[in-house]
């Protein structure tokens, strides 16, 4: 249920707050008066759709704040979308809209937390709903109409909608098979062709170790430079252990050293330390001049390995420039060998697979024809509903009819759902929205609206001008439809129907002021502002109507002007039958009696 509602800067109204209660709250005043703001602001507190114009002229910032009572849904809703509960037990989405740089830039919050649009569009389902006029458009939109019928079966009807939705999307992943077996038959084909040759070439050159190149590299760098490395290696050798030239190796050194350190130390222990580190440096060196004279004497020139090297290399850098470096290479040798098993084994033929797709669609259809039949259960207990719905709104003798054509199954099913009407005996039954007038659409989607309450838990009902289009009989009609609503819902309702205004609970009244504020310069006392004329602007103002005495000028007001003497009886007379009727119940007999009795006082 709706608390409060507070508006800053939002298109003509500066400031406002709202409180709303229970049963039927009512909005009325002029046309033009801005009653549509107010229902706006509400749209725009829960994430409708708002531009630059939404701001009020002369301000940069806008910010709408509704509050709303909480119970467990929306308690369990807030839970899983992890925002914390306030003390109060109550929820407030507000929205912020500022415009920087000639752009709009939009906030929204539940209970001070930052939520996206997604989730701004799941807790207003839970919040409100809004009927207008304007709902008529979507009376003609076949897939609005389905929902409708779908939400009013219930329960059962989302469920098997559910295993619709299973067996379609089984049935488009085997059709889409299908469709590609034979489209790519040809390509599967020539795909094999292609990756055997390359698997065969791969093969070919016996693929090994990723870092093969680089070692071929390296072996063929020593073969090409053996002579030079005999030599290399024979000369240091000489240097650290054997030198058989003029001069002594490292290793001779090194032992001399040690001979004179060991004298040394028996007269100064202090250099033990540094004995001990040349004589590691003579074992290390002497090691060293071994591996050297070993390895020098293991060099041989070998032509023929070098040529097989060689011709490994040119094979190997062929392979990586048609398939990458070489780990490269192996890697994809490994995954065309894979989808060339792949594609050998997928060898199902297209018969096999449009037996399969034949098996699916028929297991489609039946689950579409279960779907059906729940349709058409329900339609007949909407068609019924909706008559009795429409007969105390001066509709006796209207027909209705929910038509179910059969289509191409899809996800949501194989139906196209259509509300027929005739509004005439005796004329045919045709589409709702071709012609329906404005008072007729009124009614049938108020009538709609009471049908669907009845399964939908308690909320916010909001009706923009309804009762459009009617007077009398039907205008008395519609507000008892609201008024029996509002037992179960709370309702917020924009009228010019002083019938329904009668029967609100709350009653607002909505006006616009012209305000002449004195310009910047005037207020701080410039001098050269003297004379010059004052800002004027334009503000909604809302008044709460609590008591009878400005309820009855307000009805009077609407009934023909609040000057008339007839017309002020005439709304005391409604506001004393509003209370007689809300305190008894409903008799349909005696509704229609009072109302012919106000409309021929009237």
């Amino acid at each position: 249920m709706l608390i409060s509602l507070q508006i800053e800067n939002f298109a003509l109204i500066d400031q406002l707050e709202l409180e709303f209660g229970t049963g039927l709250n009512v909005l009325t005043g002029e046309t033009g008066a801005g009653k549509s703001i107010i229902l706006d602001a509400i749209d725009a507190a829960l994430g409708g759709k708002v531009n630059s114009r939404a701001i009020r002229t002369g301000t940069s910032r806008a910010l709408i704040e509704a509050t709303f009572r909480l119970d467990k849904d929306l308690a369990d809703w807030l839970a899983t979308e992890e925002i914390e509960l306030l003390d109060d037990n109550s929820l407030i989405c507000s929205r912020e809209l500022t415009i920087a740089q000639n752009s709009l830039r939009s906030r929204s919050r539940v209970n001070g937390v930052l939520v996206n649009r997604q989730q701004m569009a799941q807790l207003r389902d839970r919040l409100v709903e809004i009927t207008a006029q304007g709902q008529a458009v979507q009376v003609g939109q076949a897939a609005q109409v389905r929902e409708w019928l779908d939400l009013y079966g219930g329960t059962s009807h989302f469920q098997q909608r559910e295993v619709v939705a299973t067996a379609y999307t089984a049935y488009q992943e085997v059709k889409t098979n299908l469709e590609k077996r034979r489209q790519s038959d040809r390509q599967r084909l020539q795909q094999i062709d292609l990756l055997t040759y390359q698997v065969k070439e791969l093969e070919t050159a016996s693929l090994g170790e990723p870092d093969e190149l680089e070692q071929l590299e390296q072996e063929r760098q020593r073969l090409s430079h053996v002579v030079e490395l005999q030599q290399s290696s024979y000369k240091v050798y000489q240097v650290l252990y054997q030198n058989e030239n003029d001069g002594q190796a490292s290793a001779d050194l090194l032992a001399d050293a040690e001979a004179t350190l060991t004298d040394m130390v028996q007269y100064d222990i202090q250099l033990q330390p540094i004995l001990d580190l040349v004589g590691e440096a003579l074992a290390a060196v002497t090691e060293a001049g071994r591996q050297i004279g070993a390895y020098g004497e293991s060099l041989e020139s070998d032509p023929q390995r070098l040529e097989i090297v060689e011709s490994r290399i040119r094979e190997l850098k062929l392979v990586c420039r048609k398939y990458g470096t070489l780990p490269e290479a192996i890697a994809y040798y490994q995954k065309i060998q894979t989808e060339l098993a792949e594609l050998n084994d997928s060898e199902q033929s297209i018969e096999a697979l449009e037996q399969q797709e034949r098996k699916y669609l028929d297991r489609l259809l039946q689950e579409c024809d279960r779907l059906t039949q729940l349709r058409q259960q329900a339609a007949a207990k909407l068609e019924a509903q909706i008559l009795a719905e429409l007969k105390p709104l001066a509709m006796e003798k209207v027909q209705f009819q929910v038509e179910i054509a059969s289509t191409v199954p899809t996800a949501t099913g194989n139906n196209q759902i259509s509300f027929l009407f005739s509004p005439n005996p005796g004329e045919p039954l045709q589409p709702l929205i071709a012609i329906a007038s404005g008072g007729e659409m009124s009614r049938f989607l108020l009538a709609l609206k009471a049908c669907f309450s009845q399964a939908e838990a308690s909320g916010t009902l909001i009706f923009d001008e309804i009762d459009v289009g009617v007077s009398g009989r039907v205008a008395q009609a519609i507000a008892d439809k609201l008024h029996h609503l509002s037992q179960r819902h709370q309702v917020l309702c924009v009228t010019h129907q002083p019938l329904v205004a009668a029967m609100a609970d709350r009653h607002f009244r909505v006006d616009k002021q012209v305000l002449v504020r004195e310009s910047r310069k005037r207020a701080e006392g410039a001098e050269e502002a003297e004379g010059t004329e004052g800002e004027i602007r334009t503000v909604v103002r809302v008044a709460a109507l609590d008591n009878f005495d400005t309820r009855r000028e307000e009805l009077a007001n609407l009934a023909g002007g609040k000057s008339a003497q007839d017309a002020i009886a005439f709304a005391e007379s409604l506001l004393t039958q509003a209370a007689n009727q809300r305190q008894t119940p409903q008799n349909g007999a005696a509704t229609k009696s009072r109302s012919a009795k106000s409309t021929k006082k009237r």
